[in-house]
């Protein structure tokens, strides 16, 4: 680690309060990596709770699943590493669930689209994508 990141934080320890200096030593709390990046990644979350509102036909499948399988991956990984990185873990889960139900609804609307257009592109895209997916 660079001088510096280790003389600044010893700076900042001083001023935590005693309260908070359990979380601020933990071997995941804020000094670390493992606190920062999943408090980054939340930034995922939020513009996955964002495209909840995106009409289901402008929704990518191939995006939607890639980001869900990492956020599934990702969480059981979190479980695996020591320390247990519980941040790690709920970020990857809220991750994995709103990309998972991201795909949920564009196979539902293709599925739509393809029962009220009769067999299509659409339907043979479903089943690639299922093949790929299993």
């Amino acid at each position: 680690m660079s001088l510096i990141y280790k003389n600044s934080m010893k700076t900042i320890g001083k001023f935590v309060p005693e309260k908070l200096q359990p979380l601020w030593n933990h071997p995941a709390g804020p000094q670390t990596i493992f606190f920062w990046a999943p408090a980054f990644k939340w930034g995922l979350v939020i513009a996955g709770l964002g495209d909840l509102q995106r009409p289901a036909d402008k929704i990518s499948i191939s995006q939607s699943s890639a980001l869900g399988i990492t956020g599934v991956i990702w969480t059981r990984y979190s479980m695996a590493i020591t320390p247990k990185n519980w941040s790690l873990f709920s970020v990857n889960l809220f991750v994995a669930f709103t990309a998972l139900y991201q795909v949920a609804r564009a196979i539902k609307y293709q599925r739509e689209q393809a029962s009220l257009v009769g067999s299509s592109g659409v339907t043979t895209h479903f089943k690639r994508l299922m093949i790929i997916l299993i």
